[in-house]
């Protein structure tokens, strides 16, 4: 019992509470995007099981984490399908060639592409959690890893519920979110160990890496959009 009283063990579950809140909210973004089209009765359960999909990625992910980061490519990959993802979020409703489907496809669709979204965007949390219990010491690190996740789950439920109530009064959200996507994926690509030995990895550097990959969104979605309704 004494090994849950140093400093060591409650700085890091500090360290973990902290990145559950400042990356959890990315994440809740995502979710709130993809279960916007859903009935008011599906919502609940969309951001339920596609949250309940996403933290069973994680826990996978958790012991493959450091080794995967080290795969070049890896990140790329994830990048150019947030981009996607986020290119499909601003097409227009009444475009979308899924809208006549009925509602419990579309709540499977939406569990679908929370699913991915997550698990592209969760490599970062979960190496931020992992380097933060092993600071604790071994003896701490399996329990701090799973409460980093179990901290995480209110954390994206309730800021998902947040966001789509936000989004039913102001669409620009919608578009915000998109681009919000664009930018993950650019500074994704840029630390992915294929590029990292060749570019600046300063914040320079990320904040043009970033406000491209929104604009790329944008633009996408806009172009996509626009040959959509012609």
């Amino acid at each position: 019992m004494d090994q849950f009283l140093t400093p060591e063990f409650w700085v890091a579950v500090g360290q973990i509470i902290l990145i559950d809140i400042v990356l959890g909210g990315d994440n809740a973004v995502v979710i709130a995007l993809a279960c916007r089209r859903l009935p008011p009765n599906l919502r609940r359960q969309g951001i339920l099981w596609g949250t309940a999909g996403a933290i069973v990625l994680r826990v996978l992910l958790i012991f493959f984490a450091l080794a995967l980061l080290k795969i070049a490519y890896l990140k790329l990959v994830g990048a150019l399908l947030l981009l996607w993802i986020g290119v499909k979020l601003l097409l227009p409703e009444d475009e979308d060639p899924h809208a006549a489907i009925q509602a419990s496809d579309k709540l499977l669709a939406a569990i679908k592409t929370i699913i991915v979204a997550d698990f592209v965007m969760s490599l970062d949390n979960v190496i931020a959690i992992a380097g933060a219990a092993e600071n604790a010491g071994s003896q701490h690190q399996m329990f701090l890893v799973v409460f980093g996740l179990l901290v995480s789950i209110p954390i994206i439920v309730w800021g998902s519920q947040l966001v789509l109530k936000l989004m039913d009064r102001f669409p620009i959200i919608i578009t915000a979110g998109a681009m919000l996507l664009g930018w993950i994926a650019g500074t994704m690509a840029l630390t992915d160990p294929a590029l990292s030995g060749y570019l600046p990895q300063d914040d320079l550097m990320q904040w043009g890496f970033g406000i491209g990959g929104a604009l790329l969104v944008f633009a996408l979605g806009r172009l996509v959009a626009r040959r959509s309704s012609r």
